[in-house]
């Protein structure tokens, strides 16, 4: 505890110096990013080296991921309202790298639950109680990141505590979930293909491509491709209802994850993957040379 309030105090320090003269919103969402970004990250140690039995620890691990990437979410859409969407695709691409170099096994999605069953690597009742758990830490970030808004620190967060949300939603329900299940299956099967074709710099490849998906969808559907962070962002918001929500952002997103295992298992596809590490490349890929 007092580890957490000195950093929150050194924060505030660093924020009140920065903008002594005049606000600098951009860099006040940053700071916040970063914070939320650290203190996820200290919490993470904290679990693992406390934390001895591995699906409690899982559990945990879930949760933090869910909402460190809901916090950080959050004030990415302050960036995005003020500061355009280019200036929000380049966070976006720099947390996706960090969030998959750090988060372990943890997910902070349920659609990968699903896929495990799929597969054969997991359970209903497991993927269930990760579920729930990416759930608990989606929906009580807020109140941090409320916390936060609160203190009005620049004008861009004037108001943002309290304020009823809107919805992302701009098109009509059944085009909404067509957009997230289409976006979602074309970044899970990009996903998997880099897994296994193992490319140099394939984190940032898929950072890229789940970006650029993000960026074509983010005027239709918002472009979550994730029902836990459509959640904790946008449900009950104004603009649509729960039941909407429920079929383009659970519905939608979980529909493009299941049929990417599909589609993956496909021959045309199989066979490009197997080709492909079969073939001498140039330097992105990683186990072969030059």
């Amino acid at each position: 505890m007092k580890f957490t309030i000195d950093v929150l105090g050194i924060f505030l320090k660093v924020v009140v110096r920065v903008n002594k003269v005049t606000f600098a919103p951009l860099v006040v969402s940053t700071l916040f990013i970063l914070l939320t970004s650290l203190l996820a990250h200290c919490a993470r140690r904290l679990v693992q080296k406390t934390i001895k039995e591995p699906f409690i620890r899982l559990l945990l691990e879930e949760a933090i991921a869910a909402a460190e990437l809901c916090g950080c979410c959050f004030e990415l859409i302050i960036v995005a309202d003020n500061f355009g969407v280019a200036t929000y695709a380049i966070y976006l691409f720099a947390l996706t790298i960090w969030w998959s170099l750090n988060w372990g096994d943890a997910t902070a999605c349920p659609y990968t639950h699903i896929e495990d069953i799929i597969e054969g690597r997991g359970d209903i009742r497991k993927a269930f109680i990760k579920t729930w758990a990416e759930l608990a830490g989606g929906i009580l970030v807020f109140k941090y990141v409320q916390m936060y808004w609160a203190l009005e620190i620049s004008e861009t967060h004037k108001n943002k505590a309290f304020e009823d949300c809107t919805a992302d939603l701009q098109v009509p329900a059944l085009y909404g979930a067509i957009v997230e299940g289409v976006a979602t299956c074309l970044c899970r099967l990009a996903s998997r293909s880099l897994s296994d074709l193992n490319p140099r710099y394939s984190t940032a490849i898929d950072s890229f491509i789940g970006t650029s998906l993000v960026v074509a969808a983010f005027d239709y559907s918002g472009g979550y491709f994730n029902p836990v962070l459509a959640t904790s962002l946008k449900a009950g918001c104004e603009g649509h209802t729960l039941m909407e929500h429920a079929m383009v952002y659970w519905l939608g997103a979980c529909a493009g994850s299941v049929l990417s295992v599909y589609l993956y298992k496909l021959p045309v596809i199989q066979k490009y993957v197997r080709g492909t590490t079969e073939v001498n490349g140039d330097s992105i890929w990683a186990d072969k040379e030059d």
